[in-house]
This record gives structure tokens, C-alpha cells and sequence, in this order.
């Protein structure tokens, strides 16, 4: 079998199908063409019906790039985070580009580490970009943030972080109800002496935590233990020292909810060190569902889970919707939280 020339196998290779070939086979303008495709402009129905059978026939497909022209719009939308090390920030962004590159967009994503001067520049830097669209990625606090302003022009989403703006549209963790799920959950194991260990007072995350675990135990006619315990933050010495300071006021508690995962495995470990069994004599439930610390854990954790992928995801669908006409909506969403429970409370088989 002889050998192939380059120059013949390049030119055996199939031809891609352009748009002046279907305006050729309709019979039709490379313009005409375009705007039946497209669905814009004036036409007869008979002449669109022609160009989209030939279109089908000649099994043509306009480029991503050509639609977005088209469109005018370029394929891509920012993100902007200024927490990019941050546990709580990374699974939003995982779940916001998986959204959007499931729908053939391109992210540019961008840090201001905190800097109110760097996050304006980036937002400056993004538009002369041309995005379709932003995301603002808050982290790690929950406490509302400044708004960039109603004049931008393209819609924007703010996540985990709400904007200040109640014109704005965030996505934001129901951590009420987060506190709430844990207490309902240990009240339906029996448990009615459960005390709460909280991490930094000033992060609304951990006060809005405790209030729904506190609302929910008042609703059975009981009391939240442990809520006098103001000072603190969000490491394990902290959390080690504030379950020894619970258990020294409260002996006979049979539960505890920590407002993060970190400070429930403290707590853990205080009851393991005074003789405690865990969930045994005391169940414990933790907060953020981080897979470092809940599967490390001695029992496993139960946690309740903030869905950040499916809230990224949500914020890209947001934009999505927005570029197709819909309503972007204004004012803080509440997203879903789910509780997944381990051996910390419910012992294993």
C-alpha cells in the first residue's frame, strides 16, 4: 500500500458547512440566512422554513462564537471573590463553572483578596472585557457586603455574601434554618439538655445558627444551653474551651450543636476526655459539612450541609435566565440546606 502526501490528506479532510453554504441551498442572502437561524427579522414563513431545511440538511451548526456575535455577546462571565483560599468560597465557584461551562461560557475569575481598591479595578478590568454577566462570591463572611452599584450593564448575582443593596439579587445560606434542622434533629433522638458552642459572635453565620437551634427548642417548651458564651472564634481552642465551660455549667446536657464543624470535633474531644461517649451520652452535630473534618472525626459528624456547588450553580442559572430575557429579581434568596447525618448522633449499625 503506497503512502499517503500530506498535502492529499489535508485536502481529502471534509470541508466544514458555512453559513454562505446554506443561504446557497435556500437560495437565499448570507444575511437572510443568519436572521432565520436566529429567529430575528422580518421574513415570510415559507422563506425561513426553506433556509432551516437546509440548514438541517447540510447538518449545519453555527459556532458558539458566531451565536454570541450575534447576539452581541461575548461568551463569558466574570467571577469575582476576595476569598480565593477559602473553603466556604471554592465549592461555590466549582458549582457556578460547571453551570457555565455546561452551557458553552467561558468564566474569568478574579480575586481581590479583601482589597476595596483591587475589587474595583478587577470589576473595571472585567467590563472592558465585555462579560455577559457577574458573580460576586462573598467569603468567608456571611455579613451583607457593599453593592457595586445599580448602573453596571450586565446582570449581577451576589453569593453566600449578600449585598447591601436590597435592589440587588444574593444568594445567601438559610443558616437560620440550618440551626433549626439541628435541634429538630436531636429532639427527635430524645435529647432535651442541648447546649450550643458558637465560633466568632460578630459573624451573623454563627448568631443566626444559634437562633434557629434556640427558636426551635422554645417551640418543645425547652431552652438552648450555652448561650451566655459570647466570646470566642472560629478555632478548636477556642471550641475545646468553650464545651469544657458548657459542660462545667450545664453536666447533664445529652446534646450539643457547634456552629462549625471544627468546633464540634473540639467538643468531641472534651467529652471523650471527661468520659463522655459520643453519641452515647452526648450527640453532637456540626455545621459546613467540610469532608476534611466530618469524615476524620471519631465518630463521624453529623453536619448540616450548605449546598454551596448547587448555590453556584443557581447563580449561574440566574445569569443565564437574565440573558434570555427573564426578570434577574432583587432582594436576599434564602438557599436550601440539608442534614446528613453520621455517628456523632445516630450510632452506627
Amino acid at each position: 500500500m503506497g503512502s499517503v502526501d500530506s498535502r492529499d490528506a489535508v485536502r481529502a479532510r471534509p470541508r466544514r458547512t458555512t453559513l454562505a453554504d446554506v443561504a446557497r441551498l435556500a437560495g437565499v442572502s448570507k444575511a437572510t440566512a443568519s436572521r432565520a437561524l436566529n429567529g430575528r427579522g422580518e421574513m415570510s414563513a415559507e422563506t425561513r422554513d426553506r433556509v432551516v431545511a437546509a440548514a438541517a440538511e447540510l447538518a449545519f451548526t453555527p459556532s458558539a462564537m458566531a451565536r454570541n456575535l450575534a447576539n452581541g455577546r461575548t461568551g463569558t462571565v466574570g467571577i469575582l471573590t476576595n476569598d480565593l483560599e477559602g473553603r466556604f468560597v471554592i465549592p461555590i465557584l466549582m458549582g457556578a463553572e460547571d453551570a457555565l461551562g455546561a452551557g458553552r461560557t467561558s468564566v474569568i475569575l478574579t480575586d481581590a483578596r479583601g482589597d476595596a481598591v483591587r475589587e474595583r479595578q478587577q470589576l473595571r478590568t472585567l467590563l472592558e472585557r465585555q462579560i455577559d454577566g457577574l458573580i460576586v462570591v462573598g467569603g468567608p463572611r456571611t455579613d451583607p457586603r457593599p453593592s457595586l452599584g445599580r448602573d453596571l450593564p450586565v446582570p449581577v448575582v451576589y453569593a453566600y455574601a449578600p449585598s447591601e443593596d436590597p435592589d440587588d439579587l444574593s444568594l445567601v445560606v438559610d443558616n437560620v434554618r440550618a440551626g433549626r434542622i439541628a435541634a429538630e434533629h436531636l429532639w427527635e433522638l430524645g435529647r432535651r439538655r442541648v447546649g450550643f458552642v458558637g465560633g466568632d459572635p460578630t459573624y451573623c453565620a454563627s448568631r443566626e445558627r444559634e437562633a434557629g437551634a434556640a427558636a426551635a427548642l422554645a417551640e418543645h417548651g425547652a431552652e438552648l444551653l450555652g448561650t451566655g458564651l459570647r466570646s470566642g472564634d472560629w478555632t478548636e481552642r477556642w471550641g475545646r474551651a468553650a464545651a469544657g465551660r458548657l459542660l462545667e455549667l450545664h453536666p447533664d446536657l445529652d446534646a450539643v450543636i457547634a456552629a462549625s464543624d471544627q468546633l464540634a470535633r473540639a467538643a468531641i474531644e472534651v467529652l471523650r476526655e471527661t468520659g463522655r461517649a459520643v453519641p452515647e451520652d452526648v450527640a453532637v452535630v456540626g455545621h459546613d459539612n467540610w469532608s476534611v473534618v466530618v469524615a476524620n472525626t471519631r465518630p463521624e459528624l453529623t453536619s448540616v450541609d450548605g449546598r454551596l456547588e448547587t448555590m453556584g450553580r443557581t447563580a449561574a442559572g440566574r445569569i443565564f435566565d437574565a440573558l434570555a430575557g427573564q426578570e434577574l429579581g432583587h432582594g436576599v434568596e434564602l438557599t436550601g440546606v440539608d442534614l446528613v447525618i453520621r455517628g456523632s448522633t445516630v450510632p452506627d449499625e
